[in-house]
C-alpha cells in the first residue's frame, strides 16, 4: 500500500530537475515547446527553431550511474529492476530515432544541482556564446 502511494505522487511532466533546466534555457533567451507528441518519447524539452530536443532524465527511473541511480528498491525487486530496464530499452530506441533529424541532449537529474556546470553544457550544446 504504502509503496503504491509514493509511486503516485511521482510525476511525469514538470519535475523539478525539468524546472530547472527550463529556467535556464530562458535565462539565455530560448523559447521552446514541451512533451511534444508527435516526436518519438515525447522529448522534455523542443526547440523547433534549433532542430534540438532536451531529455530530462530522473536518475533513478533511468539508470543512470551515479550514487541516486544505483539505488535499488528493497522490496519486489525483481518488478522495479524490469521496470527500470524497460525505460532505459526504450530511451535507447527514442534517442536512436530522435538522432535521425534532431540533435539529441540528456540531462540527468543529478546533473541539475550545479548551475554553472548545467548552464555550461547548455551553451555549448545550443552553440551560444552569451
Amino acid at each position: 500500500m504504502q509503496r503504491s502511494f509514493n509511486m503516485s505522487r511521482i510525476r511525469g511532466k514538470d519535475t523539478t530537475p525539468e524546472l530547472i533546466e527550463r529556467r535556464l534555457l530562458h535565462s539565455l533567451g530560448f523559447r521552446f515547446r514541451l512533451h511534444v507528441a508527435q516526436l518519438p518519447g515525447r522529448p522534455d524539452i523542443v526547440l523547433p527553431k534549433h532542430a534540438a530536443v532536451i531529455l530530462v532524465h530522473g536518475c533513478f527511473w533511468h539508470m543512470h550511474k551515479c550514487k541516486y541511480g544505483k539505488v535499488t528498491p528493497k522490496t519486489n525487486r525483481s518488478f522495479w529492476q524490469q521496470k527500470r530496464l524497460g525505460n532505459v530499452a526504450r530511451d535507447k530506441q527514442n534517442q536512436r530515432r530522435l538522432r535521425k533529424d534532431w540533435s539529441v541532449l540528456t540531462v540527468w537529474e543529478c546533473e541539475t544541482h550545479d548551475l554553472d556546470r548545467l548552464f555550461k553544457k547548455l551553451r555549448k550544446f545550443l552553440g551560444t556564446s552569451s
